[in-house]
């Protein structure tokens, strides 16, 4: 089997992506490019492949098909004079460490406080001294608005603060690419709000991102690019206002529809809900 190459410009490159859990195929040749700098966001309902795209990135599921460069390097295995070879697990441990991924549960180590969690990673993986590790662990924190919380432990915070510090923890390696899986589905949303406030400033330094959401402002605002997903397959991608504003692609019209529908439902039912309390506070 010969190696394919790939454009060096792109700091992510997916040429046909397929993985198939069993007979269930979930992504059916997924093709896609992000560049330095670049905040790409993936829409989709629930199933479409998104979340299953960004573990193949990140190498925590094995492909089954199709190829995936990072800064111009294969993921997972490597080409040795033309012939492709599955990498070692440290190989795979060093690709891993250029990425920084946050998911939908902020998996903090519960008996580690904020500033431990942060640290981690960078002392154990990359061997730093821990008096370097930590003044850039306590910066970072304080880059997410959690200077005051270096001491606390995650039962100690609410969400949107554990997954403030979720991403401290992320990027205190340096990643060359930051993933979120849903960063804010699991919190109230009240709190949703400070860790978008996040994610809008990493944008802004240039922080590479791809980003699964069902934040749709954000994505709006925020995203250099909108990918809309389903059924495995990217329907439509292009400038958010063209994607989200003026879809071409019928499925892109019906999700974005029920979308819509949905926030109409829940608007409604906040207003309910604050004239029944304003009734019983009188």
């Amino acid at each position: 089997m010969t190696a394919i190459s790939t454009e060096a410009d792109h700091l992510v490159r997916a040429v046909n992506v397929t993985k198939s859990f069993g007979t269930n195929e979930v992504l059916k040749g997924i093709d896609l490019a992000v560049d330095a700098k670049e905040v790409v966001c993936l829409l989709g309902p629930s199933g479409s492949g998104k979340t299953t795209f960004l573990r193949l990135i990140n190498q925590m599921e094995l492909l089954t098909g199709g190829r995936i460069w990072v800064g111009g390097e294969l993921i997972g295995i490597e080409d040795r004079n033309g012939k492709l070879y599955v990498r070692k697990d440290k190989d795979i441990a060093r690709q891993r460490s250029r990425i920084g991924m946050v998911f939908q549960r902020f998996n903090l180590f519960p008996h580690m406080t904020a500033l431990e969690n942060v640290m981690e990673a960078p002392v154990k993986v990359k061997r730093q001294s821990k008096a370097d590790v930590r003044k850039e662990a306590l910066e970072l924190l304080d880059m997410v608005g959690l200077a005051d919380r270096a001491r606390y432990y995650p039962s100690q915070l609410s969400g949107g603060q554990q997954q403030r510090v979720a991403i401290a923890r992320a990027l205190a390696m340096k990643p060359e690419l930051m993933l979120f899986d849903e960063p804010t589905s699991a919190l109230d949303p009240e709190l949703v709000g400070e860790v978008l406030g996040v994610m809008r400033d990493l944008a802004q330094e240039g922080t590479t991102m791809i980003v699964v959401t069902h934040e749709m402002g954000f994505a709006r605002e925020v995203a250099d690019r909108v990918v809309f997903m389903d059924q495995g397959v990217v329907v439509e991608e292009g400038p958010p206002n063209e994607v989200l504003l003026s879809p071409k692609e019928e499925r892109t019209k019906s999700f974005l529809r029920r979308v819509k529908q949905q926030a109409e439902a829940e608007a409604a039912h906040d207003e309910e809900l604050a004239h029944i309390l304003e009734e019983v506070a009188d």
